[in-house]
């Protein structure tokens, strides 16, 4: 079947407009997948008051997680890498950010399955965000690597671009520092999701924009 010569500028037509909206898809998708968020205000010493344990002499690893964020199995799965290398060196914590109002078990996610197998690792429910702002994190996967004196050493995330895994500058700075004592950066970009909705520093809600559950 022979088409018309209307029917094929308006083919053509069609084709363009389904390749530029291929196009402006994909460049939105790399977009954000390239938009970190927001880094951490970070103090240069251990926060006043936190209820995390660390351990005389050893350096602390402090990683804080939104429970329903997609893009922080890959920031799990580079803590995995990490600890396979740094048994030993480093007390290693990764704090769950549980919003006030939210049942039971809600925090109990595959994140949180994928974390407990780490060994090494300790896992635990921050409670209304309260160690999250004692950190001044702001965004899900963000992570602390602090002296056996307390002193900030990294801060940052572990994953190159959003949910993607793979070598990146955080996880090498971090093994870097607990092996010699120095690293090339001491900040990252973080990729995740963010902790808190809104603007309010007082309000703690389901705030991953890719996931809501309640």
């Amino acid at each position: 079947m022979r088409l018309s010569r209307k029917s094929k500028t308006f083919l053509l037509i069609g084709i363009a407009g389904w390749l530029l909206a291929v196009v402006v898809g994909l460049r939105a998708i790399l977009v954000y997948e390239n938009t970190p968020g927001e880094n951490a205000s970070f103090s240069s010493s251990w926060p006043a008051g936190s209820e995390i344990q660390r351990t005389p002499g050893v350096p602390t690893l402090v990683t804080l997680v939104h429970p329903h964020c997609p893009c922080s199995r890959a920031s799990v799965g580079e803590l995995a890498l990490l600890m396979a290398r740094a048994q030993g060196l480093v007390n290693a914590n990764v704090v769950f950010v549980k919003p006030k109002g939210f049942p039971e078990e809600w925090e109990k996610t595959d994140l949180w399955s994928s974390a407990a197998m780490i060994p090494g690792v300790t896992l635990r429910v921050d409670d209304e965000g309260i160690e999250a702002r004692r950190f001044g994190s702001q965004t899900s996967g963000q992570v602390m690597l602090y002296s056996a004196d307390g002193q900030l050493l990294f801060s940052g995330g572990i994953t190159a671009s959003r949910g993607h895994s793979g070598d990146n500058d955080g996880r090498e700075a971090i093994m870097s520092l607990l092996t010699n004592g120095s690293a090339k950066q001491r900040e990252t970009p973080v990729f995740g999701c963010p902790l808190f909705s809104g603007t309010s520093s007082d309000e703690t809600k389901d705030s991953c924009h890719v996931v809501h559950t309640n």
